[in-house]
């Protein structure tokens, strides 16, 4: 999860390391550090904390040079401080190492090392990696990261840079992403493109098992043992400006903001004259109109997206679907072979524990479609298909942007496969891609209410903050729906509990009576999502067991419905109507901004939470 960095060139390091590490922070924030070499020798400087600290101190004593490598650090092994942080060095400070992944095997190798005489300063198992070059290195440090690599079990995507060779900057890949950003008499190396953007926009995906070294005039990539592969730059077609804040106070703000031209992009993209077409995907229509069964697997928020489009998949094109996260689908031998259809949903297409149930699915047969949304990356190239969201850079760690992409791709593959397999009669297709079509300004009304002037949301945070105090830093919330909307309660109460740190659980509504009305008396605030459905009823009836037991309700419901009027809320927050079937899109939007204005009445970094980062790359 961690990002590096690595530039060679003419310009000065230090200016491109620290913008690149200040794009990739998302990625991690206990630590920062970047390493230099400066004439015959390496020069370093690390901080615990955000990278803003080492900013500040390298300001007052800049370290010169034209080629470095940089890391900010979200902590695995050892706790985050100065001795932690990376880059890690070898005994004589002639070599300097980053690194994001885990290295399964670092006792065993920490141990035989040590016993050979080198000197361990930290607790991490990145500093292995430093010593085994050292170790190995006889003038040519390619070839001692080649042994070196031989000796790792584990994740990781490394860059090195050695004293005596100033010219050259070497990385290798394996489980964990690397790109390659190549510019004119200068190339770079980083976890994810937008560290590079500011720069250039020609890009080298390096795959699994690669090494690459890189010269300010050239880039060499081999496979592990030892070949030339040869590789195109691919281009990337979004600006570095949308990976900027444009006057909102935080990217979550500002992300949240851009869902509904996101959700007309897509649908400009990918639907003609209501035709639906997925141009990269590489799936025949024949293979889709064979499957008997579909999988959804992914992780958090993806896994919200995919349990949406669980139910959308089942009710219009009628063929059976189930959903598991990541991180449990390989370890319990799932049933799926060659009449299985396994949808892998991620937002960075990196994500360690889908990219594990990917290659399980392979391995069984089964034909893998990926969702994500950054172009180029491993799930997008090892899956049999890749739809991507287009949604953009998202910089802030808790998704919301990506989650309303993901949503609309299903809503769209939902359809593309319905008419396809003609479980829907052509008027119902036309009706649904009618309602489809209508949301993106329907969002966009909806935002209009919650502009980031004082607004509803926020004095609902207030009150609810001046009631925590109350209640001595007690209190908690439930989200409660049903039908295609128990995602979102999900979803809904995730947000909370990442930027606000609130105790949060969401669960079907008609759960309720079977645990979790035990917890309400005055403490709980209850989310209801109550919008017209087909349980609408069903929901007023919850509504009214938890006023009966002195519950705070916030009610979520279609704009114009008088009868919710009667139900004694406390709070109400309107959503415009839309068929049921296209009501997460709308629902999601209070529930983002409620846990943006809670967190932010707290006084909590919202874009930058604890303990989390932007993409998971490790189990």
């Amino acid at each position: 999860m961690c990002g590096i960095v690595g530039y060679i060139g003419n310009k000065e390091a230090q200016d491109v390391l620290l913008k690149g590490l200040s794009r990739l922070e998302y990625r991690g924030y206990d630590s920062a550090g970047v390493a230099i070499v400066r004439g015959t020798k390496i020069e370093f400087d690390k901080k615990q904390g955000k990278l803003k600290t080492l900013i500040s101190d390298l300001k007052d004593a800049p370290i010169k040079g034209t080629l470095g490598i940089g890391h900010t650090r979200w902590a695995t092994h050892g706790i985050p401080n100065e001795v932690n942080a990376h880059p890690h060095l070898d005994c004589k400070k002639r070599l300097a190492v980053v690194h994001n992944g885990i290295i399964e095997n670092y006792q065993e190798l920490k141990k035989s090392l040590k016993r050979e005489g080198h000197k361990f300063l930290s607790e991490t198992d990145t500093e292995v990696i430093a010593h085994l070059i050292e170790k190995f290195y006889k003038g040519d440090l390619e070839a001692a990261v080649f042994k070196t690599l031989k000796l790792l079990k584990g994740t990781y995507a490394i860059a090195v840079v050695h004293k005596n060779e100033p010219d050259k900057l070497v990385g290798a890949r394996a489980d964990s992403p690397l790109i390659i950003g190549v510019g004119k008499g200068e190339n770079f190396l980083a976890s994810d493109a937008p560290a590079v953007l500011d720069y250039t926009k020609e890009v080298i995906f390096m795959d699994n098992h690669e090494v690459v070294t890189l010269t300010r005039d050239g880039v060499s990539i081999k496979d592990f043992h030892g070949r030339k592969v040869h590789k195109k730059p691919s281009k990337i077609k979004w600006d570095i400006s949308q990976a900027e804040k444009a006057g909102y106070k935080h990217f979550m703000l500002k992300e949240i903001f851009e869902q509904g031209d996101i959700l007309s992009k897509i649908i400009d993209e990918r639907v003609a004259n209501d035709r639906i077409s997925f141009g990269e995907l590489k799936i025949s229509e024949r293979a889709f109109k064979g499957f008997k069964n579909i999988a959804i697997v992914a992780c958090g928020t993806a896994y919200h997206a995919g349990l949406t489009g669980k139910y959308m998949l089942e009710e219009l094109v009628r063929i059976p679907s189930w959903i598991d996260t990541s991180s449990e689908f390989r370890y319990r031998d799932p049933m799926v072979d060659k009449d299985t259809l396994v949808i892998i949903v991620s937002q960075s297409g990196e994500t360690a524990d889908s990219l594990a149930a990917l290659r399980e699915a392979r391995a069984k047969g089964a034909t893998v479609l990926g969702i994500c949304n950054v172009l180029g990356s491993t799930i997008s190239r090892e899956a049999d298909g890749v739809i991507y969201t287009h949604a953009g850079p998202e910089i802030a760690v808790a998704s919301t942007k990506a989650y309303t992409a993901q949503l609309a791709i299903f809503y769209l593959l939902t359809l593309y496969l319905a008419k396809l397999r003609k479980t829907i009669s052509d008027k119902r297709y036309d009706y649904f891609m009618s309602e489809f079509k209508r949301v993106p300004g329907l969002v966009n009304d909806l935002l209009s209410e919650y502009k980031p002037e004082y607004n509803a949301l926020e004095a609902y945070a207030e009150g609810f903050k001046r009631y925590y105090h109350q209640k001595h830093n007690k209190s908690t919330f439930l989200y409660l729906a049903r039908n295609i909307n128990y995602p979102n309660a999900l979803e809904g109460a995730l947000k909370l509990k990442e930027i606000s740190y609130i105790s949060a659980e969401g669960y079907p509504a008609g759960e309720m009576k079977h645990g979790p009305i035990a917890l309400i008396d005055e403490n709980p605030w209850v989310v209801c999502i109550a919008v017209q459905s087909k349980t609408y009823d069903k929901m007023l009836s919850n509504i009214q067991e938890i006023k009966a037991r002195g519950g705070i309700v916030i009610g979520i419901a279609t704009e114009g419905d008088r009868e919710i009027m009667h139900q004694n809320i406390n709070y109400l927050i309107e959503v415009p109507k839309v068929d049921e079937l296209f009501s997460p899109l709308l629902v999601v939007i209070p529930l983002q901004l409620l846990a943006y204005y809670v967190a932010r009445e707290f006084g909590y970094d919202i874009d930058q939470p604890r303990n989390l980062a932007k993409s998971v790359t490790v189990e």
